[in-house]
């Protein structure tokens, strides 16, 4: 009887090991050739990059001159740093100061994500 479970229990050794060694064969065979780079180069939106008036609220904060959307996004982010307007336990809300509040829409606190949303109905 013990002769019978050494050999059950080398049959299922060798099963297992063979299993295993099948496996690794497959991970092998699955790998992805590299991707080829494409030569041309990314090309930045034309949108971005167009000068928008801001309104009279939005000119107190960044200036009245035609600005594209990106300058205007650093000047207001340059204006919160300075005046410190972050919220300081939610980084991810902004408080509006005097300047800031007609720009917001009267609130007094919005998230950062809604600010761009907010200023860009001030940009024409």
């Amino acid at each position: 009887m013990a002769t019978a479970k050494k050999k059950s229990s080398a049959k299922k050794s060798s099963s297992k090991s063979a299993k295993k060694s099948t496996a690794k064969k497959s991970s092998a065979k699955k790998k992805a050739p590299a991707k080829k780079k494409s030569a041309t180069k990314r090309v930045p939106s034309a949108a971005f990059m167009k000068p928008m008036t801001p309104s009279a609220q939005l000119a107190t904060v960044v200036g009245s001159a035609p600005l594209p959307r990106t300058e205007v996004t650093k000047k207001l982010w340059g204006y919160i740093k300075r005046k410190g307007l972050q919220d300081s336990k939610n980084r991810r809300m902004i408080n509006a100061d005097d300047n800031l509040r007609p720009v917001f829409g009267g609130a007094k606190q919005v998230s950062m994500f809604e600010m761009t949303r907010l200023v860009n109905k001030h940009l024409k």
